[in-house]
């Protein structure tokens, strides 16, 4: 299970460590995910169910903690290779 690594208003931000090596995070909301790239800038990279208005407010908040979510991303993948 992937520890969470920020939340906000009802999302939850997740990493996981087991898929490709780009930069990304994961958003959940309920039974909604989206994934966004956080390189070389912040991009929708997948959406299971999230409407355009709630990805513009998700997309807004990765790129405010996008520092910081990158450099987590970096001591996550760093620990926990095999994972």
């Amino acid at each position: 299970m992937s520890p969470v690594f920020h939340r906000e208003s009802s999302y939850t931000f997740k990493i996981f460590s087991n898929e490709e090596l780009r930069m990304h995070i994961h958003v959940f909301r309920d039974d909604l995910e989206a994934k966004f790239w956080l390189e070389p800038e912040v991009e929708l990279a997948e959406n299971y169910g999230f409407k355009a208005h709630e990805l513009k407010r998700i997309q807004n908040i990765v790129e405010k903690y996008a520092t910081s979510l990158k450099e987590q991303y970096r001591q996550h993948i760093g620990k926990r290779i095999d994972d």
